[in-house]
């Protein structure tokens, strides 16, 4: 997507080899145009799954799930990274590591909101070691529900979560695929095979 890519150029800022910066368009500030054309963008690449239900996690991944569960016309549900004290019905449980934040959290849906028989859409802000994708397809697996794809906004293909996805058989599609971080820049795939 060509104007994510744009944007990542123009406002994001590498810390180190492993950690891109987006939060003044991405996860902290968050452009809603841009936000509506990531919609946009995964409801067209995942037209014909027959999603009936998007599942992110918090809170990165809420604006880019919510924009595309209003395109496909279908309900968005998050799962929480800290059980509030108002979550005393029963909810489906798995643990999920955080590369950037390093720390594991126990991550929670109501069963109420994610019934059997449901066509999932997994949406996230980042790609690195698919431990978040991982934990909520388990958690779709746990509903007696079906994964029908994954839509990352930016992978770090250079890291091994988009491979380990894709040889579970997942569809992963990613809307701006980072082969490395060079110099403090951004080198996305379809650069690196050209050179």
């Amino acid at each position: 997507m060509e104007l994510l890519k744009q944007r990542i150029r123009e406002e994001g800022h590498v810390l180190g080899d492993k950690v891109l910066k987006v939060d003044s368009f991405l996860n902290h500030q968050i452009d809603p145009v841009l936000m509506m054309e990531i919609g946009d963008e995964f409801a067209r690449r995942f037209a014909e799954a027959g999603v009936t239900k998007i599942l992110t996690i918090e809170s990165s991944g809420i604006a880019a799930a919510l924009t595309t569960a209003l395109k496909l016309n279908v309900k968005m549900v998050f799962a929480r990274k800290k059980k509030s004290a108002l979550m005393n019905e029963e909810a489906y449980v798995t643990k999920v590591h955080s590369f950037t934040k390093n720390e594991t959290n126990e991550v929670t849906v109501l069963k109420k909101f994610l019934g059997a028989g449901e066509k999932v859409l997994i949406i996230d802000d980042f790609l690195a070691n698919g431990e978040a994708a991982a934990g909520l397809a388990y958690l779709v697996e746990q509903a007696g529900s079906e994964v029908v794809g994954i839509g990352i906004v930016i992978e770090k293909a250079f890291q091994d979560g988009g491979r380990r996805l894709r040889e579970k058989g997942f569809k992963v599609e990613s809307l701006a695929r980072i082969a490395a971080f060079s110099d403090g820049k951004v080198q996305f795939v379809e650069e690196s095979v050209k050179a």
